[in-house]
C-alpha cells in the first residue's frame, strides 16, 4: 500500500479511539530501521505510524551535511517507494520540534506540504509535532494555534505537548517533578486556544507521569488517570466523549497494565524508540563479539569478510526491531486490525 492519504490517516486514527486500540509510533534513523519497522507492522498486520526527530533528520541528510530538512524529506521520498511494497498503511511523522528549531525544521517541511498540496500532490508528511513543553503554557497555546492553521492548509495533522516529559531526548532534557503531570486547567486552556478539531484536527501529547529513557522499576510514577481528568473535564466543558486524541510520549519500561489503561483513555499513538534503539543493537553487539577475529583485522589476518559486510549483521539487527515493532502492536492492540 502506499504511505497513507490524509484521508486514510484520518480513519486510522478515528479507528483506534472508536475501537479502543493504539498505533506504535516508531522512531527511525536510517533506511535500514526504516525498513525494520516497515517489516514490523507488516509482521504483525498492523497499520502504523513511523517517525523521525531532529536529531534523527539531521544524522539521515549525512554527517557533514546536517540539514534536519534534507534528512526528513530524504527519508519521506525513500519511504514512499519502499513502503508501497507492504500491506499495511503507513503514516509519516516529524517528533519533538522546540522553539529553537521551528524555523530549521516543522515550518519549512509544512511550506514544502503546502506547496506539494498546491500542486495537488500529498503532503510530504501526515502530522507533525510542536513540542511547546520548555515554554509558557500561554506561550506554546499562542504558537499551537498558528501552526495548527499552516498545518490545515496542508492538510496536515498536528501534534501537540502540554506538560513536559521527563528525562532527555535528542537534547531536549526535563527534570522528574510535578510538571510531568498535566492537569485539567491545562486541557481547558488547550481546548480554548486551539479548539477540539474545529480549527483544525491535532492529536495532544499530555503527560502523566511520562519520562524517555529507560529508568529502574519505581523511579518513574504513571498516572494514567490524569488522561482519564483531562478528557471528563474538557468532555463536559463542550459536550463530547473523549475530545481529545491522546499521544503517549516516554513509555518505554511501562507495564501492560499501565499502556492498556491508558490506551482506555483516548490514546491513538505511542511512541517507540528507546526499546527499539536497543533492539537493534543488541544483536550486532551479539555479532561483533561472536565473530571478534573475523570483523577486525587481528594480528595482521584479513578477517572474514561475510562477517563484517554490514548485510550480515544488519539483517539480524532489522528482524530483531521488527520483532519488538510486532510486540509493541500486540500491546496496544493494533496487530491484525489493518485497514482493509
Amino acid at each position: 500500500m502506499p504511505i497513507a492519504t490524509p484521508e486514510v490517516y484520518a480513519e486510522m486514527l478515528d479507528r483506534a479511539k472508536r475501537e479502543g486500540f493504539a498505533y506504535p509510533a516508531i522512531n527511525v534513523t536510517s533506511s535500514q530501521t526504516l525498513n525494520a519497522a516497515l517489516r514490523g507492522f507488516a509482521e504483525a498486520e498492523s497499520d502504523g505510524i513511523v517517525q523521525v526527530s531532529t536529531g534523527g533528520a539531521e544524522y539521515l541528510s549525512g554527517s557533514t551535511v546536517k540539514d534536519m530538512v534534507v534528512g526528513a524529506s530524504a527519508l519521506a521520498e525513500y519511504a514512499r517507494v519502499v513502503a508501497a511494497k507492504y500491506p499495511v498503511n503507513i503514516a509519516l511523522h516529524t517528533d519533538h520540534c522546540p522553539k529553537d528549531k521551528l524555523d530549521g525544521f516543522m515550518r519549512p517541511l509544512i511550506k514544502i506540504s503546502q506547496e506539494r498540496v498546491a500542486r495537488g500532490e500529498e503532503p510530504l508528511f501526515q502530522s507533525h509535532m510542536w513540542d511547546g513543553s520548555a515554554v509558557p503554557l500561554d506561550e506554546n497555546l499562542e504558537i499551537a494555534a498558528g501552526l495548527l492553521d499552516e498545518c490545515a492548509k496542508a492538510r496536515i495533522i498536528m501534534e501537540m505537548e502540554i506538560g513536559v516529559v521527563g528525562g532527555e531526548e535528542d537534547g531536549v532534557a526535563n527534570e522528574i517533578n510535578e510538571k510531568l503531570y498535566t492537569t485539567p486547567g491545562d486541557a481547558l486552556a488547550t481546548a480554548q486556544a486551539v479548539g477540539v478539531g474545529e480549527k483544525g484536527r491535532y492529536i495532544l501529547a499530555a503527560t502523566f507521569g511520562n519520562v524517555h529513557g529507560v529508568y529502574k522499576p519505581g523511579s518513574v510514577k504513571l498516572r494514567p488517570e490524569v488522561l482519564k481528568d483531562i478528557q471528563d473535564a474538557v468532555g463536559a466543558e463542550y459536550g463530547k466523549d473523549k475530545p481529545f486524541d491522546l499521544v503517549f510520549h516516554g513509555g518505554s519500561g511501562s507495564t501492560l497494565e499501565e499502556i492498556r489503561e491508558a490506551v482506555s483513555y483516548g490514546v491513538v499513538k505511542m511512541n517507540i524508540d528507546t526499546d527499539t534503539q536497543y533492539a537493534f543493537t543488541r544483536p550486532v553487539a551479539d555479532h561483533m563479539l561472536r565473530n571478534y577475529e573475523g570483523v577486525l583485522k587481528v594480528d595482521g589476518e584479513v578477517g572474514n569478510k561475510k562477517q563484517y559486510d554490514p548485510r550480515a549483521w544488519g539483517k539480524a539487527a532489522e528482524a530483531a526491531m521488527a520483532a519488538r515493532i510486532v510486540q509493541a502492536s500486540e500491546n496496544l492492540q493494533s496487530a491484525g486490525r489493518k485497514l482493509k
